[in-house]
């Protein structure tokens, strides 16, 4: 081996952890509101999943999807929200490599998941709308597990092939990544070797993962725009827009976030922009969704006025 060689070698060795900048300004003040959001994300999303197994109203397709989310949205969150805390309150914001491999997996794989999870709400709202007499023979609990089980499995291989490539890369140098997580657009420009072929890669990924569930998504609302307009009344077109209306809203909401973060070119003032977003998909949404789902949804209202007068009696 020669004296490049070895000097290589023992560069690309240098970075066993990397420093997570983020936001370090305020540590108390951010400790205590991101604590306070994890706390409201875990019991408002616990809730919903309590009230939509307790109550037997709500075993219906849309309330077990509603609950596969929820579930889902305090994972997502738990991949990050402690990490920052414990940093905030430490002062220590490194993260070592494999660690950082293992927060980046399970942020895509999450997030992969519920991009295929929405899209299997979106279906179940276009057959109950669009085809009412078969819905809940097509519905079955059978088909609805396994769509959820398929939104994992479908992810699964994909992201850890992409975490993979990912890591595979050398990182020497500088090691402080300008975000709260290890996210894949700022880890790549850490990467002292040529990235085309990795940024490829992930393009190709997030058009699977994104672009395609967002797209059945548009067509079951194509669907059901077309369905809501032929009702004659009203008070019925209303009344059936107000079941998708909620699942429409954490739709654009998390789709809007991340195709800006992961699917537009990059430019210098990208980086701000994507932390920004990136609060958004990861903490505000799972934040908002139980609130999104109950305000505007008189019968998780009434399961909720139910299941409180069962305890008090």
């Amino acid at each position: 081996m020669d004296l490049g060689q070895a000097n290589n070698k023992q560069n690309h060795s240098t970075v066993k952890d990397f420093i997570l900048v983020g936001y370090q300004e305020y540590p108390a003040l951010l400790f205590t509101v991101f604590l306070t959001t994890y706390t409201a994300i875990v019991l408002g999303n616990g809730l919903i999943m309590v009230v939509t197994t307790l109550d037997p109203a709500l075993h219906t397709p849309m309330y077990f999807f509603l609950r596969s989310l929820s579930g889902l949205e305090m994972c997502y969150t738990s991949v990050t929200l402690p990490k920052m805390m414990a940093s905030l309150i430490s002062g220590d914001h490194s993260i070592s490599l494999p660690a950082c491999a293992s927060q980046m997996f399970f942020l895509i794989f999450l997030g992969a998941t519920e991009c295929f999870l929405l899209a299997a709400m979106a279906y179940d709202r276009y057959l109950a709308i669009c085809q009412p007499f078969h819905y809940m023979t097509i519905m079955s609990h059978r088909v609805c597990v396994g769509m959820v089980a398929g939104s994992f499995a479908i992810s699964l291989p994909m992201q850890l092939l992409q975490v993979g490539i990912i890591f595979s890369l050398p990182f020497y140098g500088s090691n402080e990544i300008d975000h709260f997580f290890c996210d894949i657009p700022p880890l790549l420009s850490l990467a002292c070797a040529d990235i085309h072929s990795s940024e490829l890669t992930v393009y190709m990924n997030n058009i699977t993962f994104v672009i395609i569930p967002f797209l059945l998504i548009v067509s079951s609302y194509v669907q059901i725009g077309k369905t809501i307009l032929r009702m004659p009344s009203a008070t019925g077109r209303q009344k059936t827009f107000s079941t998708c209306s909620s699942h429409l809203t954490v739709v654009i909401l998390f789709y809007g976030s991340a195709t800006i973060v992961y699917l537009r070119p990059k430019t210098p003032e990208s980086v701000k922009v994507n932390k920004l977003l990136s609060l958004l998909y990861t903490i505000i949404i799972p934040l908002c969704n139980p609130l999104i789902y109950t305000l505007r949804n008189q019968e998780v209202k009434n399961a909720f006025r139910r299941l409180l007068g069962r305890k008090r009696s």
